[in-house]
């Protein structure tokens, strides 16, 4: 066993040498660490390359199928319109009666009848355009048929879920239309809509 003498400290210059070491490891550390997340953030469309059409993802493709409103119809649902979807859904706290409810049903099959076709239509044309950009064939021109053809598709496909939002008011009471904005959780409810039942 050795004998210990006694304990020498480190004088100020080891001392701040240590600390710099330390302070660079975790200056690189911090600095790597941003970079990675830097790098990832920057690349948002990465692993979409990989998708059927570019522009719409799995989910998009099913809920256009499937005739669902995919948002489009926000500005009516956040301003005192319900859907009937939604509305059929909550029928039972709504309070709905028959007659209420066969309304609703036939105003959710006739939606569906005007947007499935409207989304087989978009989901089409983004196709066509992804196949165009994909196959080097795009030119101006058709770039600009294109983009107006979905952009007139996409208008149409909006206006339908819109019009039977605003069908649907037309079946509720105020009373209904208010509670249906609380049970979605709408802060304040809604105000009817001046000049409706």
């Amino acid at each position: 066993m050795r004998a210990m003498g006694p304990v020498i400290p480190p004088s100020n210059a080891d001392s701040r040498k240590h600390m710099n070491r330390r302070l660079l490891l975790a200056s690189v550390a911090l600095v790597l660490t941003t970079a990675a997340s830097l790098g990832q953030a920057q690349q948002p469309y990465a692993g979409l390359e990989a998708r059927a059409i570019k522009a719409l993802s799995e989910q998009q493709i099913a809920d256009l199928r499937a005739g669902r409103g995919m948002g489009l119809a926000l500005a009516a649902e956040l301003n005192g319109y319900p859907g009937p979807m939604h509305v059929l859904e909550l029928g039972d706290p709504l309070r709905l009666t028959g007659q209420q409810r066969g309304k609703m049903e036939e105003l959710l099959a006739a939606m569906k009848a005007e947007a499935i076709p409207l989304g087989e239509r978009l989901i089409a044309q983004e196709a066509d355009l992804d196949r165009q950009f994909a196959d080097k064939t795009i030119t101006a021109a058709s770039l600009v048929a294109a983009t107006d053809a979905i952009g007139a598709t996409h208008a149409t496909l909006r206006r339908t879920h819109l019009k039977y939002h605003l069908l649907t008011l037309d079946v509720l009471t105020p009373s209904q239309a208010q509670r249906y904005a609380e049970l979605r959780g709408y802060k304040g409810g809604m105000q009817h809509p001046h000049g409706r039942r």
